[in-house]
C-alpha cells in the first residue's frame, strides 16, 4: 500500500521564557491508506506536538510532513481532528452541534453535507437525540456525536488526541469499540495518541513506538490480531505478547532517561 501519510526527518523546537526545547528529533513514519495507527511514548515526549503539526496547526522546524503526496496547510480540510473532551456546546441542540463545522465553513445550506450528517446520526443511533442537549446524552454518546461532527465534513484522515481519556474505564471499553467500529466502517484512516498500551493494541494496526524528548521513532509495530471489535482483540493469543514488548521498550527508555545526569 502506499503511504498516505509521512513524516520525513521532522524536527520540531519551541521556545519557553528560559529555553529553546528540542521537541522531536529526525522523525520518520508513515501510516498507510484506511490504516488505524498508535503514538505510544513515555509522557511528554511530544505525541501531542505530533499530532499538531499533522493538522498544520504548527511547523516543523526541520523536514517534511505530506498527506497524500501534498504539503499539509493551516487549517487543512483534509484533516479532522478530535480532542480530550468533546467540546460539545450545552446551549446548541446535538444537530446543532453536528452541523456547527458546517456553519463555520459556510456549508450548512449545502443539502449533501446536511444529507450526509442526517444519515450519520441515523447509521450510528443518535437520529431520535438530534434535538436534545449534550447534558442528556451519556458520555459514550457524546464521543459519538464529537466524532459525527468530524465526519460531517468528510476529512480524508482523523486525528484523535485521548479521546477517551475522561470515560471510566467500563465506558471507555464501549466507546473505543463504536468509535474504531464508525471510523472502519466510514473507511477513515486515523491517528490516535494514548497512554494506554492495551488501547493501542486493541484498536490499531499499526503502533510508533517514541523515544524520550528530544522525541524520535524507536520502533513500529504492525499488528493483525484476531477479532471484529477492539474488545474482541483483547482475547487474541498475542495480546500479551505485543503488551510485553510495548511496555519494555517504554520502561528502558524512562531507566536511560532518569540514570542520565
Amino acid at each position: 500500500m502506499e503511504k498516505f501519510l509521512e513524516f520525513q526527518d521532522v524536527t520540531y523546537f519551541y521556545q519557553t521564557k528560559e529555553s529553546e526545547i528540542h521537541a522531536l528529533n529526525k522523525m520518520s513514519f508513515n501510516v498507510e491508506e484506511f490504516q488505524f495507527a498508535s503514538l505510544v511514548g513515555p509522557s511528554g515526549c511530544g505525541k501531542t506536538t505530533i499530532l499538531s503539526l499533522t493538522a498544520g496547526l504548527l511547523q516543523a522546524s526541520e523536514g517534511k510532513i505530506l498527506l497524500q503526496n501534498k504539503a499539509i496547510a493551516k487549517n487543512d480540510s483534509r484533516i479532522g481532528y478530535m480532542f480530550q473532551r468533546d467540546h460539545l456546546f450545552e446551549w446548541r441542540s446535538i444537530w446543532q452541534n453536528i452541523t456547527l463545522g458546517l456553519e463555520l465553513q459556510k456549508m450548512n445550506k449545502d443539502p449533501k453535507k446536511l444529507a450526509l450528517a442526517e444519515q450519520l446520526l441515523k447509521k450510528y443511533d443518535l437520529y431520535s437525540f438530534k434535538n436534545k442537549k449534550p447534558h442528556q446524552l451519556s458520555g459514550g454518546m457524546r464521543q459519538r456525536v464529537a466524532l459525527i461532527r468530524t465526519l460531517v465534513l468528510e476529512p480524508a484522515l482523523l486525528l484523535l488526541d485521548e479521546p477517551f481519556s475522561a470515560l471510566d474505564f467500563q465506558t471507555r471499553l464501549k466507546v473505543c469499540d463504536d468509535v474504531y467500529d464508525i471510523i472502519k466502517s466510514e473507511k477513515k484512516t486515523a491517528l490516535l495518541v494514548t497512554h494506554d498500551i492495551s488501547e493501542a493494541i486493541s484498536m490499531s494496526d499499526r503502533i510508533i513506538i517514541l523515544t524520550q524528548r528530544p522525541a524520535t521513532v524507536k520502533t513500529m509495530l504492525d499488528l493483525n490480531l484476531e477479532g471484529a471489535s477492539p474488545l474482541e482483540k483483547r482475547e487474541d493469543k498475542d495480546f500479551g505478547k505485543h503488551f510485553e514488548m510495548i511496555w519494555r521498550n517504554l520502561s528502558t527508555d524512562e531507566k536511560q532517561t532518569i540514570k542520565s545526569p
